[in-house]
């Protein structure tokens, strides 16, 4: 493998897309709130070519959230890798640093590296969002985005690191779904709106459940190497118990944000992505072996990202 695949592989592609699933869906609400403002039906759709491809607020939420999801696979890599995590019992895919593609000093420079570019970003989305005009707003996403970035070296990193302790679901909850849906509707409006929470909700549940399912995957190897994730702690028979709580419990509060804001049966369009996601709970109820659910990994992660794109369209047309 040369340095460049390695690093490509670091990155771990197939996390992308469920990391921008929420970036997605706050800027539809937000954009789709700030038109209709105007109480002209014909501006959000003449809109909408202007909010995926020239909106400057979109785009830098979009590398910005790549970049913390890029820093945190990195980091999780290097945490794993040093801590003797990541050895011959690890089911899933060999990491960069455990096979030995990336050393120990290259890693921890690509995450130096990673959270310099990713703060760069963050503080660009801030200005472009804000201004001069929202000071106090400025200095609370600026601290914000510091405590993501602090958050995602330090899942695995550290000897504090707190997805060691079972706290990995609550970070993945927050920034990919509260953070990501209500932060980036608030950078579009400027106000809050306590619906917009609920499609947070699914979006933080689904993410918490991608990383649920890794978990109980890794369980046995976690749990020789001591670290000791919400699986560990609760043993993998309430884990399957907890992962139908997340998946349900974010289809469910996608069912309730509609029957407060239906208008049009376009507006079900998401209603697609439940199938799979359905499939998966009744593979995960037919599974003994835990290992056997890596596959699953992928489909949930897509279903969401399906999830974010058929809501969002179901939103703006």
């Amino acid at each position: 493998m040369t340095k460049f695949k390695a690093w490509i592989s670091a990155a771990r592609l197939r996390t992308l897309p469920l990391s921008v699933s929420g970036i997605i869906v706050g800027s539809v609400l937000g954009h789709r709130e700030t038109f209709q403002q105007t109480n002209d039906p014909t501006v959000l759709y003449d809109c909408v070519p202007k909010m995926f491809f020239e909106t400057k607020i979109f785009l830098l939420a979009i590398l910005t959230t790549l970049g913390l999801q890029i820093l945190s696979n990195f980091a999780n890599d290097y945490g794993d890798g040093v801590k003797g995590t990541d050895n011959e019992d690890r089911v899933g895919p060999q990491r960069a640093l455990q096979s030995g593609a990336i050393s120990r000093k290259e890693m921890f420079r690509g995450i130096v590296v990673t959270a310099i570019i990713t703060l760069i970003l963050a503080i660009l989305l801030i200005y472009v969002s804000f201004g001069k005009e929202y000071f106090l707003y400025s200095v609370f996403f600026f601290l914000l985005g510091l405590g993501a970035i602090i958050a995602a070296i330090k899942y695995t990193m550290g000897n504090s690191a707190y997805g060691y302790r079972g706290l990995g679901d609550v970070f993945v909850f927050t920034f990919f779904g509260l953070v990501s849906v209500v932060g980036c509707y608030f950078l579009f409006t400027k106000n809050l709106n306590w619906l917009v929470f609920l499609p947070a909700v699914t979006i933080g549940f689904l993410s918490a459940a991608v990383l649920n399912l890794n978990n109980m995957r890794d369980h046995d190897s976690d749990k020789k190497a001591e670290k000791n994730t919400i699986v560990v702690k609760m043993g993998l028979t309430n884990a399957k118990k907890y992962h139908y709580f997340l998946v349900i419990g974010a289809m469910v509060a996608m069912l309730v944000f509609s029957f407060f804001t239906y208008e049009d049966y376009i507006n079900l369009l998401f209603l697609i992505a439940f199938i799979p996601l359905l499939i998966h709970l009744s593979k995960v109820s037919k599974t003994k072996n835990a290992v056997n659910l890596d596959p699953e990994l992928k489909k949930v992660a897509l279903s969401t990202f399906l999830l974010a794109i058929l809501f969002s369209l179901g939103q703006i047309f």
